[in-house]
């Protein structure tokens, strides 16, 4: 533990020394201005960025449909009046123009460059546009299209009301994968419970690692157990979770629109009602996001308490979660400590989670404390159907 808090110490160090030397530097006049796409690789739909930074003396205006000019192969591309504005940077300010409700104007693959001329000077960069790989389009297809025109199918059978729709499609999602988490906390509590046994094959046959394996598969079919449920698992609910996640995340990029279901067409972006009591899951004030954040945590901590092993009831009061092999000669230091594993899961994780859901926007919080709840309730019946 000691050598563990001294590594810790020693890169916290690190990291401050580094952050002094290396701050922000004050940035002078040079008489430059840079016109640049913030990426310069895009596949279709593409919200196209462009990042404007002033360096002179002197404040400059532009319009963003006359004085910067994208063309395709030659061809100049023409954009909505709505979107053609005139914008004004003081000296040393930047900002960044967004195209995303452009998106249908970057359907072409090929290079596109911007050209820009202020005061009589002329600024060039180009990015392209691709299509997406093999392997998106199936995740796109399989995944993405289905749950984001389901999140869209919600939203108009709700009235426009997001947070009703994110409740909606969590709980859809969790009672689609309530039979693969139902198996997972399954064997996990019971591989908990037969942690001594496991203990005493490991000690009996310890030079011998192929009959260990072989014990450990004897008894794993007979109180059965299946340790490789959570792997399946995690492949069955991480595309899911990631997509779920990316929606939530995106659902006011305009770009998104691509993937809408013509049946589903008249939807609008704007008449969308983000409002939670009094919290605006597009944003959120520090207090909103400290209570949302804390009640997410305190929800992960619970679960993760009910779903450790209770030590005051294991058949070994020394159960551990990793079960350190000091007999072994190569064994390291550096190894986890099982104490140190199970304070981190119990502790670490809800921290985390804090952390995230804080930093995050509002309707990402309410997404995660919805699941998180959802977990909490199943864990409480696989305890207790375990118990009898």
């Amino acid at each position: 533990m000691k050598k563990f808090l001294d590594i810790l110490l020693i890169v916290l160090l690190t990291i401050v020394v580094v952050n002094l030397f290396n701050g922000d530097k004050e940035i002078k006049p040079n008489d430059t201005i840079s016109f640049e796409f913030v990426d310069k690789s895009y596949t279709i739909p593409a919200s196209v960025w462009v990042k404007i930074n002033n360096y002179t003396s002197s404040g400059i205006t532009l319009n963003t449909c006359n004085d910067l000019i994208i063309n395709n192969n030659g061809t100049n591309i023409t954009f909505d009046p709505i979107f053609c504005k005139d914008i004004s940077l003081s000296s040393m300010s930047g900002t960044v123009i967004d195209y995303a409700s452009q998106y249908d104007k970057f359907f072409t693959t090929w290079k596109y460059n911007l050209n820009a001329t202020i005061d009589g000077k002329n600024y060039i960069d180009q990015f392209e546009l691709e299509n997406k790989g093999s392997f998106k389009k199936i995740f796109v297809g399989l995944f993405y299209a289905p749950i984001y025109n389901l999140m869209i199918f919600l939203l108009t059978l709700f009235w426009w009301v997001f947070w009703w729709a994110i409740l909606s499609i969590t709980i859809i999602i969790r009672l689609i994968l309530l039979y693969p988490q139902q198996k997972m906390m399954m064997s996990q509590k019971k591989l908990q419970a037969i942690q001594p046994k496991i203990k005493e094959i490991q000690k009996e046959y310890k030079w011998n690692q192929q009959m260990i394996g072989q014990k450990l598969m004897e008894l794993y079919k007979k109180e059965d157990v299946n340790p490789m449920w959570s792997c399946w698992f995690l492949l069955i609910q991480m595309p899911i979770l990631l997509v779920i996640y990316n929606i939530i995340l995106w659902i006011k990029d305009p770009s998104s629109f691509y993937y809408v279901y013509n049946f589903l067409s008249t939807f609008k972006l704007d008449s969308i009602d983000f409002n939670f009591f009094w919290l605006d899951l597009s944003w959120a004030g520090w207090i909103g996001w400290f209570i949302l954040a804390l009640s997410v945590a305190i929800i992960q901590y619970l679960q993760v308490k009910l779903s450790l092993a209770d030590k005051n009831k294991s058949w070994d009061n020394k159960w551990v979660v990793l079960e350190k092999k000091k007999w072994d000669d190569n064994y390291s230091q550096f190894m986890p400590d099982p104490d140190m594993m199970n304070k981190f899961m119990l502790y670490g994780m809800p921290a985390m989670v804090w952390v995230f859901t804080y930093t995050l926007f509002a309707w990402v919080g309410i997404y995660w404390w919805v699941s998180t709840l959802f977990m909490l309730f199943q864990q409480l019946i696989v305890n207790k159907k375990l118990k009898k």
